[in-house]
């Protein structure tokens, strides 16, 4: 437990310091209020408005205010209009109200709609790509790391390994890029599969929507092929060791088939290393999901990301980076809990 609560405190660390090094780089960028007001409006209205903000305010002080709107216990002045836009309940006592609430990201410099609620559309929709991705990879990858396993030596086995190598040096880009122009356009008469599109298609009324799965089926390809090569090759390299062991070679002296073997005692036993990777490799697709949504025209994080960069609209792209940074760490802290639980030497060191 003390190795658990050291990474945990070592990672609220990392987050704080992280927190404070997108303030400052983004408020490092000129002009807010430029992006805040129309081009026309005059010296008094874009003064105001910067005062309402804070902007005017000292960098230092305005840092304080930015993880106070973060935190889940922050202090307001009781006449301030970001009370309204809270999500929580607060405590009055004088001028100032105490608030437990969820994190506040401010509001959107073109939209105008709070960050919090586009972000949270977004990031269903960038996880539901990522899980997805993730489950084709783990069902493709463990099956062929099983069989090269099973075959280790042969021609199947070089062609397995081989082609994973491949998957592992692909960038996701590329990847996007190659499986959207070969089976979205030149082979679309086939698979039927669309370059790109969202998993909910409206109407040309708008008036409702109908959930499109055939549209997930390319992204999530393009984002798992490099995971899935990873599966491959660490099941291919684990089930060696494992099929080399007394207890599988017993198993099948009872009158087990090498099928049997494998699946009931070989892979169970080979399966802690796989199941610190899923972690890893799902904090590596929900990072690099960006390139693959934006490809695809995917409404995700990494879409709103990359629109919001293109429009400069700061508060959107500071939220998209804390979701990022968020997910990572704590996708990371659950492999490093995972390892730890599953390896008992690390659980009690020596």
């Amino acid at each position: 437990m003390k190795s658990i609560a050291k990474k945990i405190a070592f990672l609220f660390s990392v987050l704080l310091g992280l927190v404070l090094f997108i303030f400052v780089l983004f408020q490092a960028m000129p002009n807010d209020e430029e992006m805040l007001t129309s081009q026309r409006a005059d010296a008094k209205t874009k003064a105001a408005i910067v005062a309402e903000l804070g902007l005017d305010e000292p960098l230092s002080k305005q840092a304080l205010y930015y993880i106070n709107d973060l935190s889940p216990l922050s202090f307001y002045d009781s006449s301030s209009k970001k009370l309204s836009l809270l999500t929580g309940f607060g405590l009055s006592k004088g001028k100032t109200q105490c608030w437990i609430k969820l994190p506040y990201l401010r509001t959107s410099f073109q939209s105008k709609q709070p960050v919090g609620g586009m972000l949270f559309q977004a990031f269903i929709g960038t996880m539901v790509l990522a899980i997805a991705a993730m489950l084709l990879a783990l069902a493709i990858g463990i099956s062929l790391g099983v069989w090269a396993a099973m075959r280790q030596g042969k021609w199947v086995d070089h062609i397995i390994v081989g082609s994973s190598a491949i998957g592992i040096s692909m960038p996701s880009f590329f990847s996007a890029m190659l499986f959207s122009w070969l089976f979205g356009f030149v082979w679309h008469e086939y698979t039927g599969l669309p370059m790109t599109g969202s998993l909910w298609e409206i109407d040309e009324m708008g008036e409702s929507r109908t959930l499109m799965w055939s549209n997930m089926i390319l992204p999530a390809l393009a984002l798992g092929i490099r995971p899935l090569a990873v599966f491959i090759q660490l099941t291919r390299n684990t089930m060696v060791e494992m099929l080399a062991q007394d207890f599988v070679r017993s198993a099948k002296a009872k009158g087990l088939s090498t099928w049997q073997a494998t699946w009931k005692h070989a892979l169970p036993n080979a399966w802690a290393p796989i199941a610190t990777v899923i972690a890893f490799n799902l904090a590596y697709l929900v990072v690099g999901v960006v390139v693959v949504e934006v490809v695809f025209v995917y409404p995700g994080i990494g879409q709103l990301m990359v629109d919001a960069v293109a429009s400069r609209d700061i508060p959107v792209v500071q939220g998209c980076a804390l979701i990022f940074a968020i997910t990572y760490i704590l996708l990371n802290l659950l492999a490093d809990i995972i390892g730890i639980v599953t390896n008992p030497r690390l659980l009690h060191p020596k």
